[in-house]
């Protein structure tokens, strides 16, 4: 920000992009489970961080920021999904199966893609919390600043998504 702040706002951007573009496209691929979908979104996930530049005021760290931007493209665009789903009359949850039965680009064995399944299956606060914590593993308090709620509460979501998870893959295994 402050190379941004100092008049070399695109040096800033590129330099952003770089460091936040494959953590970025793997926090979004997690909600979305397609490659096409994911890259879609980084794009409009970067367009909108450039266009908010300005307006960051720094009350949050850049990456906390940078992360509810991102969280806030992929959930609006599962919302759109899943209305679009109400009009084709095929569930969200059938299509992201699919997606990840299907996806070339999965190079995972069979528990990897049993535990995306399960993870696919939660609650959206559960599922949210869960890749933050398992995946991004961002401690509760980062998580916190991300989605503006309780660690306590994070804890106890993390917790509930582990126990649901853990009970569909011993049905698997």
């Amino acid at each position: 920000m402050a190379l941004y702040r100092a008049g070399e706002q695109e040096k800033a951007f590129s330099a952003l992009v770089q460091s936040y573009k494959e953590r970025m496209y793997w926090h979004i691929r997690r909600f979305v489970c397609s490659h096409e979908d994911t890259d879609d979104l980084l794009q409009d996930t970067f367009i909108k961080i450039w266009n908010a530049m300005d307006g960051f005021r720094e009350d949050s760290r850049l990456f906390t920021w940078i992360y509810r931007i991102a969280t806030n493209e992929a959930l609006n665009f599962i919302r759109k999904k899943k209305i679009r789903g109400l009009l084709t009359m095929e569930p969200l949850d059938n299509v992201l199966y699919r997606q990840i039965d299907e996806d070339v680009y999965f190079n995972g064995n069979e528990l990897q893609r049993e535990l995306h399944k399960a993870i696919q299956k939660l609650p959206q606060k559960q599922k949210l919390v869960f890749n933050l914590r398992y995946f991004d593993e961002l401690s509760y308090n980062e998580i916190s600043e991300i989605l503006d709620t309780s660690p306590g509460s994070l804890k106890a979501s993390y917790h509930h998504a582990y126990i649901k998870i853990k009970a569909e893959l011993e049905k698997k295994f």
